[in-house]
């Protein structure tokens, strides 16, 4: 995905966003432990009900902020200011208990907001945002957001259809740490990476975005060390192999099977 030329501004710069950058329709993906991706549907655009020139109007109160891969965006506990579009890059949504474990609620991409659910700006946010790449998104301060819907009522219908999205994107997740194995959960993470990074490949298909053995264990609820070892059990059965810090999947098949019943 190619980084917008704002990129190369200092990490904390916040700008008035002059012109309507954020595609119309973006199409976002969002990726997070479900039973089913498709049961889901696609996470919907913010913008994607609104005309350029609402599109304009909104985007003349917001702010950008260019992240480098790391960089956090909002900390759990911090006090809300608004929303933020994700213009580019991917952003990663994650609780920490008392005692430091973290769970991966999801990853955003563009097209996505980031920052609620009090969009208006009351309270403290709930969980952190981090940039896993170099990203640029735009924030829209509570005040303003809250006199734009108003005025603009797309936009209103817009902020309820991508808060139900991520209710029962939330919902999906609770149930899958509720009611499947951890080993279930990762056949489930990683045909879902399959889905939206799979590459052909001589050796099966390669999930073409890098993961971390961490960053799998976030995701279903279990350790780096439990993530590592079972790997390398798939890979005993010629399940997965490993390629440095990538993975192909050799038997889709077989991690149907473990994953329990087919979608």
């Amino acid at each position: 995905m190619q980084i917008n030329a704002a990129i190369n501004t200092t990490s904390n710069q916040a700008t008035k966003t002059p012109r309507a950058l954020i595609p119309a329709v973006a199409g976002g993906q969002s990726l997070l432990l479900t039973e089913s991706a498709r049961s889901l549907g696609g996470a919907p655009s913010l913008f994607e009900t609104l005309t350029p020139r609402e599109r304009e109007s909104v985007l003349k109160h917001g702010r950008r902020k260019v992240l480098y891969r790391g960089q956090t965006l909002f900390n759990q506990g911090a006090k809300h200011d608004g929303i933020y579009l994700i213009e580019t890059g991917r952003i990663r949504v994650f609780y920490t208990a008392p005692s430091g474990r973290e769970i991966t609620l999801a990853y955003w991409h563009p097209g996505n907001f980031v920052g609620g659910p009090e969009v208006f700006g009351a309270g403290v946010h709930q969980w952190s945002g981090v940039a896993t790449s170099n990203s640029s998104v735009v924030q829209l301060p509570g005040k303003e957001l809250r006199a734009l819907v108003v005025e603009v009522p797309n936009l209103a219908i817009g902020l309820i259809e991508g808060l139900t999205f991520k209710g029962k994107c939330y919902s999906a997740l609770a149930q899958m740490l509720g009611t499947r194995s951890i080993t279930e959960r990762l056949a489930h993470l990683l045909l879902h990476l399959v889905e939206l990074y799979g590459v052909e490949d001589p050796d099966g298909i390669l999930i073409g975005a890098a993961f971390t053995h961490a960053d799998l264990a976030h995701m279903v609820g279990a350790t780096r060390q439990w993530v590592t070892i079972s790997l390398k059990r798939m890979q005993d059965k010629d399940i997965v192999a490993s390629r440095k810090s990538r993975i192909i999947v050799r038997r889709a098949d077989l991690l149907q099977e473990m994953k329990g019943l087919g979608d």
